[in-house]
């Protein structure tokens, strides 16, 4: 999958080489009198996080308060041993707790409604951001060229009730984050939360970033990233095995635990962008995936294949979508596709599950027809949507159209 890093990451190397206000932090291996003397300075109040690659942490009771050194120690060996996700920590490290007057929520991704990325911002902080009313967030389309400014920073967070003696420093901080953002080729970057002190200071306060690999800015930045303990399905590693066997075309994919919707997605990024459009919308994907980089049909095909084996028993929709391709050719992978579908109810039985497609690129009618004739020789009932929908439209779409099935028992 496309590389990421969590907070540790950011704190460590990219938080002060961007300027970007954080709370102090100390690894879990310091020694323990580095450990003492940062209890001291925060004045006896401390969190002990796990670094893995999994959300919610705190919801699993992976976040822990502490008040003394020994107290830290303890919870940073139990709290590097805990399960989170269905991922395991590489580590634990205790950062500095910041008394807040509020919090807030920003984040930045690529929005194929403007084709470019969007900001958004919310008072919501500290929350599933998906629950949090439109009307509670506000969002900005930045230009890539002319970048963010403090003006444009300040005006959203004003729109969303950001206290306004912290209006200076919490714009100046977001421009640093699209700074960042734009400068290390970072597909998705997210705060949850800014903690914003009494007298006016916003504080990252958690991170997570996915990058480009492709992105000559990622290449170039030279960052460090670290090993987790792997803790794959068999669907993971048997695609990473076959992903591994080929440099043609991608093939990443990572289970997300959802019921509803088997991806087969293409586009990189957007890929990123309709699994949090799933979710978002309780479509409840079952997996994340990219399967982009101009596959051939052998390559489509074994991916296609091994996606139908280990979910399509258990999914309630089947979603082929991404963004408008530039070198992928849609007639090879959409005919790749119909074939392994095909070949799957010939061995399987019948597929009783609705078909949502979207795609646009070079021979986008060849490749529908061919996938079109599989659907209907299958009696699948499907929906095809052209390249000028947005592909967040389209999840949305496939999301509702999923919960409802799944409601009336279908």
């Amino acid at each position: 999958m496309p590389p990421e890093i969590t907070e540790l990451t950011f704190l460590e190397q990219l938080a002060e080489r961007c300027k970007i206000p954080v709370p102090e932090h100390v690894s879990g291996e310091a020694p323990a009198k580095e450990l003492r003397a940062a209890l001291e300075r925060w004045g006896g109040k401390g969190l002990v996080k796990p670094d893995v690659l999994a959300g919610k942490r705190g919801k699993s009771g992976a976040v822990v308060k502490v008040a003394d050194p020994v107290e830290a120690q303890k919870a940073i060996k139990k709290v590097s041993g805990m399960e989170i996700g269905g991922r395991l920590p590489r580590t634990a490290y205790a950062v500095q707790v910041i008394p807040a007057a509020a919090e807030a929520y920003t984040a930045i991704t690529y929005d194929s409604r403007f084709l470019g990325p969007m900001l958004t911002v919310s008072m919501s902080g500290g929350v599933d951001i998906e629950s949090v009313p439109e009307k509670a967030k506000a969002r900005l389309a930045v230009d890539v060229f002319k970048g963010l400014d403090a003006y444009q920073a300040s005006s959203l967070l004003a729109k969303v009730g950001c206290p306004k003696n912290a209006l200076s420093s919490f714009s100046r901080a977001l421009v640093n984050l699209w700074d960042m953002f734009i400068s290390t080729g970072m597909r998705m970057c997210e705060v949850n939360p800014w903690r914003i002190t009494p007298d006016g200071k916003a504080l990252a306060c958690d991170f997570k970033a996915v990058f480009d690999e492709a992105n000559y800015k990622f290449q170039n930045l030279k960052l460090a990233f670290p090993e987790y303990p792997g803790t794959f399905t068999p669907f993971e590693e048997e695609m990473a095995a076959w992903s591994a066997a080929s440099h043609q075309g991608q093939a990443h994919v990572s289970e997300l635990g959802g019921k509803l919707i088997l991806p087969i997605l293409f586009g990189g990024g957007a890929s990123t962008i309709i699994c949090e459009t799933l979710e978002g919308s309780g479509g409840s994907p079952l997996f994340l995936s990219d399967f982009g980089g101009n596959p051939p049909y052998e390559r489509m095909r074994g991916t296609a294949e091994i996606c139908f084996k280990h979910q399509l028993a258990r999914a309630r929709l089947l979603l082929i979508l991404g963004g408008k391709a530039n070198n992928t050719l849609v007639d090879v992978t959409f005919q790749a596709i119909a074939d392994a579908l095909t070949a799957h109810a010939e061995e399987h039985g019948p597929v009783r599950i609705p078909v949502v497609v979207g795609r646009g690129g070079p021979r986008l009618v060849k490749g529908l027809l061919a996938l079109r004739n599989a659907l209907e020789a299958l009696e699948l009932p499907y929906v095809i949507f052209g390249p000028d929908t947005p592909v967040t439209l389209v999840a949305e779409y496939a999301a509702n159209l999923a919960a409802a099935g799944a409601e009336n028992g279908r």
